[in-house]
């Protein structure tokens, strides 16, 4: 089970059994919601994670809403209802050393001051289908 929560420890989640992906995004969407050069996340089915405590939600694109804490301000999920999946942020995670990203997307927008020599396959948008 991965479990995570925000900075003050008002939001709290549980995800059951084993992620459909763990990707890095270098998508400019998720640098700004997440306030970093990338967003490292493991990705679940909606119904496969708990959350609790005080979330605010807010649509970043069309069919993308992003979850955080209203206390506290970090960022949690990124969620597509329509497709029934959540991304929970691995900066969130009780134990992020667990994370270990398969690929990368979206690099045709990474931020030029970052290296990516770790061997993962890099797309330059979305993984291929």
């Amino acid at each position: 089970m991965l479990t995570g929560g925000c900075l003050c420890g008002e939001v709290r989640y549980a995800a059951q059994g084993e992620p459909i992906n763990v990707r890095v995004c270098h998508c400019r969407l998720c640098q700004r919601a997440i306030g970093a050069a990338f967003n490292a996340r493991a990705l679940y089915a909606v119904e496969a994670v708990s959350v609790s405590g005080p979330v605010g939600t807010a649509h970043s694109s069309e069919g993308l809403k992003r979850g955080f804490c209203t206390q506290c301000g970090t960022t949690i999920f990124s969620k597509r209802e329509a497709l029934g999946i959540m991304g929970l942020t691995s900066g969130s995670m009780d134990d992020p050393s667990g994370f270990a990203p398969s690929d990368h997307i979206w690099v045709s927008s990474k931020q030029p001051w970052l290296k990516l020599d770790d061997g993962l396959p890099q797309y330059a948008e979305g993984p291929p289908a």
